[in-house]
């Protein structure tokens, strides 16, 4: 299998960027990326890209399956419009690439409030990106929308909160399938699924994220 993915720097790209480079399954990672990564590995082709130069990497957009894992902040992108290029147009132009070079299967971490109809910023550009990717029509198209993520050595003050409130719900039986979720867990769903890519379109929302990791871990025992 050959991979590409946007995003491999972040926290859910960048454990899912090592487990693809472990998976004997997976023989060439191309990691489309604005600084490079700070180590090399003899499946990796890094390309240090300006994403708003489509035609300048367009074409490196090619293999087997493609994973957006590209986000960022309001605080970190300074506005809503330099977060809307990042977290939307950047990503649907990786999908369009995706397209055009006949890549069958597009995997994206949705959010769990995203809706084009969403009252939020942040919720409505989740939405119109899920629904302009579909639109392309790839063999398959999986998207993820997990709950609150547990980012290693996180510095979002807003992350450690909800985690925290979340939690406290979770310990006295509420809201079980909107746990916390480690990246790493939701890097290893993303790798089954793309290594077994299901025809159509299929969205996993938080809980059925959740079951789906609780079953594999079983599995695995």
């Amino acid at each position: 299998m050959e991979a590409i993915i946007i995003g491999g720097s972040g926290a859910t790209g960048a454990e899912l960027l090592q487990l693809l480079l472990k998976d004997q399954a997976v023989n060439k990672v191309i990691a489309l990326v604005r600084k490079p990564l700070r180590y090399t590995h003899e499946k990796l082709e890094q390309a240090v890209v300006d994403f708003n130069n489509y035609s300048s990497w367009a074409h490196l957009v090619k293999g087997d399956v493609a994973f957006s894992c590209m986000g960022t902040t309001l605080k970190v992108a300074g506005s809503k419009e330099a977060q809307y290029q990042v977290d939307y147009h950047y990503q649907l132009a990786f999908a369009r690439a995706a397209k055009e070079n006949h890549v069958p299967t597009f995997l994206l971490i949705s959010s769990s409030s995203a809706n084009p109809r969403a009252m939020f910023f942040y919720a409505r550009m989740k939405g119109e990106l899920e629904q302009a990717v579909e639109s392309m029509g790839f063999k398959s198209f999986i998207i993820f929308r997990p709950g609150p993520l547990i980012r290693p050595e996180t510095d979002r003050k807003g992350e450690k909160i909800a985690e925290h409130v979340i939690r406290f719900f979770n310990s006295i039986g509420l809201f079980r399938g909107f746990r916390p979720l480690p990246v790493k867990e939701l890097a290893y769903l993303m790798l089954h699924y793309a290594s077994n890519p299901p025809s159509g379109q299929h969205v996993l929302e938080s809980d059925k994220i959740l079951s789906e990791i609780s079953f594999n871990e079983l599995s695995d025992q």
